[in-house]
């Protein structure tokens, strides 16, 4: 049996991909999919160490030649940098993937709450900045390169907090809750997404959001929460963290080529009701 159409419809081979937040959860699982399909990538973390680690595996396993770059993409400057250095290597950026956003609920379990009425602008300004103000400068940096050269592809990943209210009955004092800061950037990355995929419109530079829904994680989440948040979704369950694989495929490859401005929402059902 041939999949010639297949592999032609999700084939990333030689494609420039510049991916943020590389080396956490959902992002290792990001760039193992996308390498797997061919692309090259530009893993972009401040954890340096376990970047390295993932672009040897990633390189040896699928045979590309991704790179690590630490870089702070709060800083306009580092971004500017990132992108004039990116293109002036490869000759063009393909894809750009913003994932890296600041975790709440793991800081929170461990050292704190979020109450909002005592809510701490730092963590505000800290949060906004990392989970809106940098998806803004690496759409701007890395989204004027793909105007010009009328090509290109953005995924911004959102959160099902950024559609619809914190249940707070399921978090009890698990201290596990989103903050209000984190509802506020991510509901500000969907319309973003929206504004852009517009403002390119000639451009045929594609732009999407992925919304997600929680992911399980064992190493701070307690079997009490994990048990109510489960309650909540129609399948019964929390998101294992490869599960979103397919998606960003889709979303990064030309089987989404007629897609843009959209919301594409994988929550097992969180939101249905």
């Amino acid at each position: 049996m041939k999949f010639g159409r297949i592999n032609k419809l999700f084939n990333l081979k030689d494609q420039i991909i510049v991916l943020t937040g590389s080396a956490g959860l959902l992002g290792s699982q990001y760039a193992q999919i996308l390498g797997d399909a061919g692309a090259t990538l530009v893993l972009v973390d401040t954890n340096t160490r376990k970047n390295k680690e993932l672009q040897n595996k990633i390189n040896k396993k699928f045979h590309t030649n991704s790179i690590s770059m630490d870089v702070d993409i709060t800083s306009k400057n580092e971004v500017r940098k990132l992108a004039s250095d990116l293109k002036k290597k490869f000759g063009r950026i393909d894809g750009l993937i913003n994932n890296a956003f600041l975790n709440h609920a793991k800081n929170q379990a461990k050292d704190g709450n979020n109450s909002f009425e005592t809510f701490p602008i730092e963590i505000w300004n800290v949060a906004l900045e990392l989970n809106l103000t940098a998806v803004f400068l690496c759409c701007q940096e890395f989204g004027k390169i793909m105007a010009k050269q009328k090509k290109g592809v953005i995924v911004n990943i959102s959160s099902i907090y950024g559609m619809s209210g914190v249940d707070q009955r399921i978090y009890s004092t698990s201290k596990l809750n989103s903050p209000v800061s984190y509802a506020a950037s991510k509901g500000g990355i969907i319309n973003l997404t929206r504004y852009l995929a517009a403002y390119w419109q000639k451009k045929n530079v594609r732009v999407n959001t992925l919304t997600l829904g929680g992911v399980q994680d064992n190493s701070y989440q307690t079997k009490q929460f994990i048990k109510k948040y489960s309650e909540k979704t129609i399948l019964g369950r929390m998101a294992k963290k490869d599960e979103y694989e397919g998606a960003i495929l889709f979303l990064m490859s030309d089987a989404s080529s007629y897609m843009t401005g959209s919301n594409l929402v994988i929550d097992g059902g969180w939101t249905t009701w």
